[in-house]
């Protein structure tokens, strides 16, 4: 059976790719508060799902998740869990500590995850690394405003597009995707696609992964965007 991690697994896109792949495949979803996560505990119920307690800005969390899950396979990694960021990420007002912390999360975290649990995926068959990242990371494509949240996914971007050349040579493959503009609580309700719609277009994206897409920095639907 098909193993999949998903962090930021307790709600909005995390939570629905739970719900689509535990039809089908064991999952295994992690977040900070596992406790707290009742829509997610509710899934153990009736699917072959795992809660497990992982903070991606911690790396002596991640490596506790990694010694947990020492010796198993993890087909897909889905580095999902990010951040928006502070309040205050105007090119007037800036919250320093906010924008460390947003780096911390949405940058540093996915290479946190990725590098702790590398033999994991190594043992499993399809080798799938994928993050979560979001067009408003495109520099070519930036309408300004958000400055701490499109840099960490601009940097991101980076960490992801380097890994997948740098583990290439290992069969790693490494899937760069932008989810939509979703209805969740960061996308809001004035979102243009719900979160069933754009994981139906994510699993396809990461179903088609291979050596020719690999680092690629695509949306949901499979459209390329630029840098």
């Amino acid at each position: 059976m098909t193993t999949i991690l998903v962090t930021g697994a307790n709600r909005g896109i995390g939570l629905e790719f739970v719900r689509q792949y535990a039809d089908g495949a064991s999952v295994i979803a992690c977040c900070r508060k596992p406790a707290e996560a009742k829509d997610l505990n509710a899934l153990v119920k009736s699917k072959d799902v795992r809660v497990m307690e992982l903070d991606v800005g911690d790396a002596s969390s991640a490596a506790r998740l990694a010694r947990a899950l020492k010796g198993e396979a993890v087909d897909i990694l889905i580095n999902n869990a990010g951040v928006f960021g502070p309040g205050k990420q105007s090119a007037a007002h800036s919250d320093y500590e906010g924008f460390a912390q947003t780096f911390r999360i949405n940058s540093i975290g996915p290479l946190i995850v990725s590098q702790a649990l590398r033999d994991n995926l190594m043992a499993g068959r399809d080798k799938k690394l994928v993050t979560i990242t979001s067009k408003m990371g495109s520099i070519a494509d930036s309408s300004g405003g958000s400055l701490a949240y499109r840099a960490s996914k601009a940097a991101v971007n980076m960490l992801m597009h380097v890994l997948s050349h740098d583990w290439a040579g290992d069969g790693i493959l490494v899937g760069i995707f932008h989810p939509g503009w979703v209805q969740t609580d960061m996308g809001g309700r004035g979102a243009l696609i719900t979160p069933q719609e754009s994981v139906r277009g994510l699993r396809d994206r990461i179903a088609e992964l291979s050596a020719k897409t690999s680092g690629h920095y695509l949306d949901y639907l499979g459209k390329e965007i630029a840098w």
